[in-house]
């Protein structure tokens, strides 16, 4: 053994204590030569999970998981505070608090960073990608813990520049792992469980929480404060998960229309911002995001399928050059913008506008930085957007 890999064997906290024979152990080893701790666990007992859902002539699947911070991994000054917490927590402890695995999979652990999901900026969702890609060839499946504020545009950058059968699954929780009915450890479990899971493959990046699980490329945070907050409201879910079981409702299939982009070693986002339309807009927001920012692209958060004030588009059409993509995404929740809701004039259709489909104004943005990054100009980037 290497002089910097040191093995534990940790109890877990459901240990009986008057029964040594079945006391439950599980080894960490410590395999990382380089910035963050790794370890690999494997399970020393019998698993909560029926040994009949393992198939004893396979090899049991090898699930890496990526520890990136989050409610998950936050603590509360009270077991009753679900805000102004922080995160504490590393993913070895976070593992600490779930069932035993041991005829499902074996798990090695990382910790990517440990931060609340707001200060995920481009070099932290960089440094997950390229450590994701990484271990990819090494391992059978992929689960990520991470806070639900920008999951959702983690997972969808994820899901477009990164194509792979395996499966990669997002989870975190909306409570801290302090609170009264916690739900970080049943969501992680989940994950570890739906990433194992033959039928899991083939179907892209997948979001696990509160028992369902959806599509990283569709689904969204609907709620601040509630367990039961991610959702996909026209393309519904793919799946859920009930009593120790993964259930899929459809056969393996990833969203259609989707673009994968290849990323260089280094490579920089173009700056793209995001403008909210309300009624009464100041039209000078939109010029001093397009001028002041020095943007390479615009993405409008339009008040329904598309639509702006006639003032405003006239402002648009004589802001911009030829050639500067704006994305007509919008406000709501559901539904999407079509590419008769864009404005005309002179009975054209205003072309530097770009219909948004199905996409919010966030994943819309991150679609059109690397559209842009791939230096793809304004027709280019319509064939994209006409297919999402």
């Amino acid at each position: 053994m290497p002089e910097n890999s040191i093995t534990n064997f940790v109890p877990l906290s459901n240990i009986n204590e008057e029964d040594s024979c079945s006391c439950q152990q599980v080894e960490i080893t410590d395999f990382t030569k380089h910035d963050h701790h790794a370890f690999k666990l494997r399970y020393r007992s019998n698993s909560v999970i029926s040994a009949s859902t393992a198939d004893e002539d396979k090899p049991l699947p090898v699930i890496k998981i990526l520890g990136t911070g989050g409610t998950i991994a936050s603590k509360a000054q009270s077991s009753n505070v679900t805000a102004g917490y922080a995160v504490d927590l590393t993913i070895e402890e976070l593992l600490s608090h779930i069932p035993d695995l041991s005829t499902t999979c074996i798990l090695e652990y990382e910790q990517v960073m440990n931060i609340d999901s707001k200060e995920m900026g481009l070099s932290e969702v960089v440094q997950l990608y390229k450590q994701i890609k990484k271990d990819l060839n090494k391992y059978d499946g992929i689960v990520i813990t991470h806070g639900t504020d920008t999951m959702e545009e983690t997972a969808f950058f994820i899901q477009s520049t990164i194509n792979t059968d395996k499966p990669i699954v997002f989870c975190g929780s909306m409570r801290p792992s302090t609170a009264i009915s916690s739900d970080g450890p049943m969501n992680l479990y989940q994950a570890i469980v739906i990433a194992s899971y033959p039928l899991s493959h083939g179907r892209g990046v997948l979001i696990a929480l509160n028992d369902r699980i959806g599509a990283g490329y569709y689904i969204t945070k609907s709620n601040a404060n509630s367990l039961d907050t991610f959702k996909t409201v026209g393309q519904g879910y793919i799946g859920n998960f009930v009593n120790d079981d993964v259930k899929y409702y459809f056969p393996a299939a990833k969203p259609l229309g989707m673009t994968y982009f290849h990323l260089e070693e280094q490579f920089n986002l173009p700056e793209v911002p995001i403008v909210y339309a309300h009624r009464g807009l100041n039209n000078k927001l939109l010029e001093l995001a397009v001028k002041g920012l020095n943007a390479k692209g615009l993405v409008i958060a339009t008040m329904g399928a598309g639509s702006l004030s006639a003032e405003t588009n006239e402002f648009l059409y004589n802001l911009v050059e030829p050639g500067f993509p704006i994305i007509y995404s919008k406000r709501s929740m559901d539904g999407m913008v079509p590419i008769g809701g864009l404005p005309k004039f002179n009975g054209k259709v205003f072309d530097n506008a770009v219909a948004g489909g199905y996409l919010n104004p966030p994943k819309a943005r991150i679609l059109l930085q690397l559209c842009l990054n791939e230096g793809y100009d304004l027709k280019k980037i319509k064939k994209v957007f006409k297919t999402v």
